[in-house]
């Protein structure tokens, strides 16, 4: 069953003085692809900018602009209307064996999403626990194993964890919120040879959601397997992807999908507001 979701993410900016110029990126837009259909999107700023769009290189739209007059306030708008549906995972004829991931063609071409990063470090008690969990397994089935051992063994505390902390930091504290769940899956699916990505988006917090029906959504993180072809899987809630997630970018980690990334002259940020509505249409 498919649902029409319109979600609508603003992020205010005040600062201490005049900033004079900055230059921003925004990845505000969700992905078009077999489970997501993109109806409207459009990003907005103010004071207004000019800007322009591209893809990078994970395939994630990106919304580029620049400022040059002096300002003490920036906000950053995007609304969407998409149609989104349940995840897939491969079908029998697609699914791979251990032998059929752990290949040189494999290897080299999803180098990126089997390596270590600043926030995915390498660490070996971690990666032995994932093949102690994975052992008898089928790729698949070791995918949601981690995911699911990761949800039990973590604990949802909003606060403990910052942008910058890496999978090992939020295990040690044995706390975090979905950012750190998914550094943490993929730093054990990538110590068992699984290609996987970091998955930007927002989430419908309720299953049954009433149709027009505005409520506060979630920006949320998940990550994506490739067993075969990608499927994604939600270690948060231990729950595979529904049409409740809306997805947005994919990379490496957190810092090649950040909602907002720039630089400015100016000012330093004395507020930071962000604003997540989502609603069912359909």
């Amino acid at each position: 069953m498919s649902w029409r979701l319109r979600v609508v993410h603003s992020t205010g900016f005040a600062y201490l003085s005049p900033v004079t110029s900055s230059y921003n990126e925004a990845r505000l837009t969700p992905r078009s692809d077999n489970r997501q259909n993109v109806i409207v999107n459009r990003v907005e700023t103010v004071p207004a900018t000019r800007s322009y769009r591209y893809t990078d290189y994970w395939g994630t739209a990106v919304t580029a602009f620049d400022l040059h007059a002096p300002h003490e306030e920036l906000e950053v708008s995007g609304m969407s209307v998409v149609e989104t549906e349940p995840g897939e995972r491969p079908g029998p004829e697609r699914a791979r064996d251990w032998d059929g991931i752990r290949t040189e063609a494999v290897e080299d071409r999803y180098d990126e999403m089997l390596s270590n990063t600043a926030y995915v470090p390498k660490n070996r008690s971690l990666v032995a626990t994932a093949r102690r969990l994975a052992k008898g397994l089928d790729p698949e089935a070791a995918v949601e194993a981690v995911c699911g051992f990761v949800n039990e063994e973590m604990e949802y505390v909003p606060g403990t964890t910052g942008v910058h902390t890496t999978a090992v930091d939020a295990w040690n504290e044995r706390k975090g919120v979905c950012q750190d769940y998914a550094h943490l899956t993929l730093l054990m699916l990538r110590g068992l040879g699984i290609p996987s990505r970091y998955v930007s988006g927002y989430l419908h917090p309720k299953p049954n959601a009433e149709i027009d029906k505005t409520v506060e959504g979630q920006s949320h993180a998940w990550i994506e397997a490739w067993t075969g072809a990608w499927w994604g899987y939600d270690p948060t809630n231990a729950t595979p992807i529904t049409e409740q997630h809306v997805s947005v970018g994919v990379g490496r980690d957190y810092s090649d999908v950040s909602p907002l990334k720039g630089i400015y002259t100016g000012g330093q940020a004395s507020d930071l507001d962000v604003v997540v509505e989502i609603t069912r249409l359909a």
